[in-house]
């Protein structure tokens, strides 16, 4: 017999009978799942009535925390306490009505043996549309089989179908067919211009900068090194300490260089004086020094394409990242000096960022960006969170946005753009945005994503439209006023498809002249692609044939 203490292993209970569990994953920022939490409230209330009226009890899998004043699960341990309290095979609803933090329910999620759905209310007041796409683009990279579905209230029919459906099957399967894999490629020089700037980049190689990984519990955002090396793509990784302490090093003079810059551009600052809740000029030429130093960063390690976690490392010790970003990703842009002010660091040309740190908008964005600029096209790229949508005018447009970090030239010019602050809510330094409205005109949109085991790419067409002025504010005050937005119509992909299909938060977006650029543009990208062993899927209608 052992002297040893074995430890006892946790037995949770049996599942009830016809009963449905649900948990709900929050922010790591108190202040975000405090003031999030009455539209999580509703959710909830408008599921458990749609779970019931199917003829099914709905327990909530943990309780409300009254001291904080919410019920989500606020960190990753929480959600490991939980799950060990839930039937292991039951069926579970991860229930989102805001922006969550995947890594908080992934551990128990993975060992999760009972049929799972996630579900989001359609609206635009606060991201759960987003945070669904999130958790949903992690649970593919994980392997882990699941089912996704999105309502206003959960009282129309198509959702209370599909609840039904999923209930009774314990999966969920939405049209997808608008997916295609990608056919033989016509001979033409775009195809052409490809395949040989895919075998460059395999050849001499890239690096890009990864200012600490896994922004905001994205798993799905990390790509390990060895999908990336194969493609020629390789990881500097940098500690955004390392940043601040640059920053630091940036004077004054060269800060405020970069606002003088931007007023004689026509760039628009809504400043004012209370450091809590307004945008400053302090907080400004923080955000300048930041630009200078990630270039200088930048340019002492040779890198091609930068990101910048910010959240959680740097929202307590600096004002936000997204203008610098913005900065970063256009061509035309304040310049700036070595330290020892004898060159002009990546002249005449962006440096892509890729915003939160997520490495398949840098693949993305570093593809793009060879791509753009061999055609003689505007570089410049962006990711946008997919965030709601609606009928306009008998179209679907959706409202593609994000915290910041669009390039001016998507928005028509530095004249064009404006800096607001950002909500204090989740920024609780200020900071301003690089915000405006993305100008009317064609663009390639693009994912790339780890699905069964290896790199996934869909590209699709869109249309970027004009709304009228009082539509847009609607729309922005539907959703963050502060943020950029876009007006985005898909080519032959429908509201759900896409929501059925896209496999992460974010995706990128570049624009062409004309829509018969685009397809050149493209099918370029294709080449590019399937050339390095990316598998590429072609989402809607998509012109190959020159």
């Amino acid at each position: 017999m052992t002297t040893y203490s074995l430890p006892e292993l946790n037995r949770p209970p049996a599942a009830e009978p016809h009963t449905v569990y649900t948990v709900a994953s929050g922010d790591l920022r108190p202040a975000a799942n405090v003031t999030c939490w009455h539209t999580q409230e509703r959710l909830e209330s408008d599921l458990a009535a749609a779970v019931t009226d199917l003829g099914w009890k709905l327990r909530r899998g943990h309780a409300v925390d009254e001291a904080k004043g919410h019920g989500f699960i606020d960190s990753q341990r929480a959600g490991i306490e939980v799950f060990k309290t839930l039937p292991k095979d039951a069926p579970l609803i991860v229930v989102e009505a805001v922006w969550q933090y995947s890594h908080h329910v992934l551990a128990g999620l993975r060992s999760h043996e009972g049929p799972i759905l996630v579900v989001a209310n359609w609206s635009g007041e606060f991201p759960g549309l987003v945070g669904l796409l999130n958790l949903a683009g992690s649970l593919t990279k994980a392997g882990r089989d699941y089912s996704v579905l999105w309502s206003a209230d959960f009282t129309d029919e198509w959702a209370r179908e599909g609840l039904r459906t999923w209930l009774e099957t314990g999966t969920l399967t939405h049209d997808t067919g608008h997916v295609r894999p990608l056919p033989p490629l016509p001979r033409d020089p775009e195809t052409e211009l490809g395949v040989a700037l895919a075998r460059r980049l395999r050849e001499e190689k890239a690096i890009i900068g990864v200012f600490d990984e896994g922004c905001m519990g994205m798993y799905n955002a990390i790509i390990d090194d060895e999908f990336l090396n194969p493609l020629g793509i390789y990881k500097e990784r940098l500690s955004q300490s390392a940043l601040v302490a640059e920053m630091k090093k940036v004077s004054e003079e060269e800060a405020r260089a970069v606002r003088v810059w931007l007023d004689h551009a026509g760039m628009a600052f809504h400043t004012g004086t209370d450091e809590a809740t307004e945008l400053t000029d302090a907080q400004l030429l923080s955000q300048f020094k930041m630009y200078i130093a990630a270039l200088r960063i930048a340019d002492d390690f040779g890198l091609d394409a930068v990101g910048i976690q910010y959240q959680q490392g740097l929202k307590d010790t600096v004002p936000a990242s997204d203008l610098a970003e913005g900065l970063l990703n256009n061509v035309q842009r304040p310049p700036v000096l070595s330290r020892d002010g004898a060159r002009e660091l990546y002249a005449g040309a962006p440096l892509p960022h890729f915003n939160e740190v997520d490495e398949g908008v840098a693949v993305d964005s570093l593809v793009t960006n060879r791509i753009w600029t061999a055609m003689g096209l505007d570089p410049a790229t962006t990711l946008h969170d997919i965030r709601w949508g609606e009928e306009y005018d008998g179209r679907f447009v959706w409202v593609f946005e994000i915290s910041g970090s669009v390039p001016a030239s998507h928005n028509g010019g530095y004249d064009k753009s404006y800096s607001m602050r950002q909500p204090p809510m989740f920024f609780p330094l200020g900071g301003g945005t690089l915000s405006g409205v993305s100008k009317p005109g064609e663009i390639v949109w693009s994912r790339v994503f780890l699905m069964d085991g290896r790199l996934h790419v869909d590209l699709g067409r869109a249309t970027s439209i004009e709304l009228p002025e009082e539509e847009t504010r609607r729309r922005l005050d539907a959703t963050n006023h502060q943020w950029p937005i876009m007006h985005a119509v898909l080519h032959g992909v429908t509201r759900d498809q896409f929501m059925a299909r896209h496999r992460a938060n974010h995706l990128n977006v570049a624009y062409a002249p004309d829509a018969v650029t685009a397809d050149k543009a493209l099918r370029a990208k294709a080449a590019f692609f399937a050339e390095l062993g990316v598998e590429v899927h072609l989402c809607g209608d998509v012109t190959l044939e020159p």
